[in-house]
């Protein structure tokens, strides 16, 4: 899901702006330059672990989508380094409190920094120190064990790693597919995290149509997250992991997502 999501945040847009978006106004400039740097993320944690999959024959399938990647990037790239931007339109009245250089919404940006901030310190510490417990997060221990994260990465001087410490090198399909997703996680929150901090309102008002096109897919894929961890909040119960509130912040920042992003 994570990774279709990050893949959808460039197509959507492209094939379902809204009328007022224009590629020589640059528009599309924030959410090319985002997935240029998305692509080069993924395309390095494939070649870092490119020699493991070929060495246990599934270097196949990464190679076509480096291949696919490096492509795409290239022609972002070459479409960001040529093509010459028009002056912005005339500029419009803004709105009460609102300036040229203004985030374009100030509720979008603090609920993107509490929610998405949360999200990039779970997934940031998966991805650098999986299997390492933040001591600050509550029953985080059980989110670990739970998710399998102590089977591949127990960690050292834990009863984890004398009952399973021999057996994790077994499960390094499983950490690599574990640090897979909480990179496409990261980079969702940065989708978000361009227009909520490096996209100014401008005077003409198109920091708002720039903002929205990425407004509108991570929305979507917001309620569809929701929907994934609602599913899961049974199974979570099992194992005494209450996902309640997980559930509640993704819901709410979607919920607020898709307020800006379609009204």
């Amino acid at each position: 899901f994570a990774i279709a999501s990050v893949h959808a945040h460039k197509l959507i847009p492209v094939l379902f702006h809204p009328p007022k978006a224009q590629w020589r106004r640059g528009h599309f400039r924030p959410l090319l330059w985002t997935a240029f740097i998305s692509n080069l993320m993924i395309g390095s944690f494939y070649v870092m672990h490119l020699e493991d999959l070929t060495n246990g024959g599934a270097g196949v399938l990464p190679s076509i989508i480096l291949s696919v990647l490096a492509f795409e990037t290239g022609m972002i790239l070459y479409y960001l380094a040529t093509q010459k931007r028009k002056r912005g339109g005339p500029a419009v009245a803004l709105p009460q409190g609102k300036t040229p250089t203004s985030v374009s919404s100030r509720i979008v940006s603090r609920t993107v920094l509490i929610v998405s901030g949360l999200m990039c310190l779970i997934a940031g510490r998966d991805l650098f120190f999986p299997g390492r417990p933040l001591d600050f997060i509550p029953r985080d221990d059980i989110y670990l064990e739970w998710t399998g994260a102590f089977l591949h990465s127990p960690p050292e001087g834990s009863p984890e790693a004398s009952d399973q410490g021999i057996s994790a090198p077994l499960y390094a399909g499983e950490k690599y597919a574990h640090q897979l997703m909480a990179l496409h996680v990261l980079l969702m929150c940065l989708y978000k995290a361009v227009t909520a901090f490096f996209v100014r309102y401008g005077a003409d008002g198109s920091g708002m149509v720039k903002c929205r096109m990425i407004w509108k897919t991570s929305a979507v894929c917001g309620f569809l997250f929701t929907l994934l961890i609602r599913l899961f909040t049974p199974a979570a119960q099992t194992a005494s992991l209450d996902l309640r509130w997980h559930l509640m912040l993704v819901c709410y920042e979607a919920i607020i997502l898709c307020l800006y992003g379609f009204f």
